[in-house]
């Protein structure tokens, strides 16, 4: 095993964070048979790319303040308020419009949906959307480039932001990492810089949240709830936190939970 070189090396210890949530740095060393030190480089190389989170004596895969999370590890939490969230915005698709759907897993639902409503034209940065979609009959897709960053599978930065500009679409189908004092809030500038070109690009702005959003914490304000046209989330969402939103004046939809069938 210590014969493995670095890439490889980091390529098995980026599968086992993200797998397992949470490893010890002197696992690794044992598993891979190298020091201690080798690990902390490796963990260094991996969190400057946003593949996880350094911690005390090991890493995560968990989101924080400082780090958006592995696609892979977002697309596995709180799926079931996802898809609820997912079919309460799709009566707002309708056939002939051209949707954003951005770089969040909680958007990546609905587009599992979309061929119910086509013909649509769906615009998107965010690579998990692209692959769903690249043989949907009936659905036009345009995938914006730019600087492609592993960790989110999706393109960001100035690129992403001047591909952006050129467009008009009806309606964006966005998220973000918290919601805090009625903002919200992402952990990278480009991120943000990305998601306000994609709002001022569509005519109505719907943003999809579960209600984990607001006890989380970003570092960079993307823009007021109230910018958008509509809020769906769950229904797990606390009454502090949806009494605050309407008392904001946000127009609120609360999906419900799929009732089984009798």
């Amino acid at each position: 095993m210590s014969g493995r070189k670095p890439r490889e090396r980091r390529e098995r210890i980026k599968g086992r964070v993200v797998d397992m949530g949470f490893v010890r740095i002197d696992q690794l060393a044992d598993e891979l048979g190298v020091t201690a030190m080798t690990i902390r480089r490796d963990l260094d190389h991996l969190q400057d790319r946003g593949w996880l989170r350094k911690v005390r004596g090991g890493a995560t895969a968990q989101p924080s303040t400082a780090f958006h999370g592995d696609v892979r590890h977002r697309a596995r939490a709180m799926t079931a308020a996802k898809d609820a969230i997912a079919r309460a915005a799709l009566p707002l698709v309708k056939p002939g419009q051209a949707v954003v759907i951005d770089d969040s897993t909680t958007a990546l639902a609905l587009t599992r949906l979309l061929d119910r409503h086509t013909p649509l034209t769906v615009i998107t940065n965010f690579g998990p959307v692209t692959q769903a979609l690249a043989d949907s009959p009936g659905i036009e897709l345009i995938s914006l480039g730019g600087t492609y960053y592993p960790a989110y599978d999706a393109f960001l930065g100035l690129r992403t932001v001047d591909a952006v500009t050129s467009l008009s679409a009806d309606t964006l189908f966005a998220s973000t990492t918290a919601i805090t004092r009625g903002h919200c809030y992402h952990q990278s500038q480009e991120t943000v810089a990305v998601k306000r070109a994609l709002m001022d690009a569509c005519a109505r702005k719907v943003l999809l949240v579960d209600h984990t959003k607001f006890r989380r914490r970003g570092l960079y304000q993307l823009a007021p709830v109230t910018a958008f046209d509509l809020v769906i989330v769950d229904s797990g969402i606390p009454a502090f936190d949806l009494d605050a939103l309407q008392a904001d004046g946000v127009e609120v939809l609360v999906a419900r939970p799929e009732q089984p069938r009798p």
